[in-house]
């Protein structure tokens, strides 16, 4: 069998429309880091970019483009007080256990089993869709989302990207 190569089909059927051939972003340097404590002393933050969002704000535009919405989600949020509005992948299972794209709830026996320190005062969700103007997020929506990390003393990010 041969394998179907992503990148290469998109730019065939986007090509066909006379779009540009996709352009991967290349990170010569990331700012990852060693923990400088156990992971049972830090706290703890979740990201999900599946179009996930809590059943009394407004619902993520299920087919957006650019959309560098980010909404903050307490942590004691019920699992069962989320929705799920994205076009671009199937979330049927999601849509009965929203652990599945946005894992609040082991984050939850993470915390209470002692594996982690805490979790953060603010989850998140956003950043959904397709998103092409990279820039803006390396210039501005990434830097603003940093900061309101180290806003909150949160030592690890978890991302859930979908």
């Amino acid at each position: 069998m041969i394998s179907i190569r992503y990148v290469d089909a998109l730019n065939k059927y986007y090509g066909a429309m006379g779009n540009p051939p996709y352009r991967w972003s290349i990170n010569e340097t990331a700012p990852l880091h060693r923990l400088t404590k156990p992971l049972r002393e830090c706290a703890v933050a979740l990201l999900t970019s599946g179009g996930v969002s809590q059943t009394v704000v407004p619902a993520f535009n299920p087919d957006a483009r650019n959309d560098h919405r980010l909404d903050e989600i307490p942590p004691d949020t019920p699992s069962n007080d989320f929705q799920v509005h994205d076009s671009y992948y199937d979330h049927t299972d999601a849509e009965t256990d929203i652990n599945c794209i946005f894992p609040l709830d082991r984050l939850r026996e993470l915390a209470i089993l002692g594996e982690i320190g805490t979790i953060a005062p603010r989850l998140w969700s956003g950043f959904m869709g397709r998103i092409y103007n990279r820039s803006k997020i390396r210039d501005e929506s990434g830097p603003a989302f940093v900061d309101a990390l180290e806003a909150d003393n949160v030592d690890v990010l978890v991302a859930a990207p979908t």
